[in-house]
């Protein structure tokens, strides 16, 4: 498994960017795709994900209604539309595959990451004006 992320940049305060995550393969067919992102000086952090299998779709409550995260399974890329961002969304965004998700997952344990087995290098999203 090999996940690439792309898509980042710079970007003024409440402007957008997508963000996609390709997955090169996988040997599960049930599987979870994470955003997560870690600011400078702080810990990662889970920001949305989507269960593969029925779209279902978790998000970190500093992002609800800003970010929308959707897949494509015949592209095997996975996007995160980033809306109304803000200067302390400025981090680094990298995309990761669990692939013992399942439909029973509840919310506050749709980012755990010790689950979460393959990343990707990470791609930097800079908010400034």
């Amino acid at each position: 498994v090999r996940l690439v992320e792309s898509g980042g940049g710079l970007v003024q305060p409440g402007g957008s960017l997508t963000l996609s995550c390709t997955d090169s393969g996988h040997a599960v067919d049930s599987y979870a795709i994470g955003w997560f992102r870690q600011a400078p000086g702080k810990e990662r952090v889970g920001v949305a994900a989507i269960y593969i299998v029925d779209g279902t779709t978790y998000y970190a409550d500093s992002v609800k209604g800003r970010f929308t995260i959707s897949r494509d399974n015949a592209k095997n890329t996975v996007y995160l539309q980033m809306n109304s961002l803000k200067p302390e969304d400025t981090a680094v965004y990298a995309c990761a595959l669990n692939p013992y998700f399942d439909e029973s997952v509840e919310p506050d344990e749709a980012f755990i990451q010790d689950e979460y087995d393959h990343w990707g290098q990470g791609t930097q999203v800079t908010v400034s004006a």
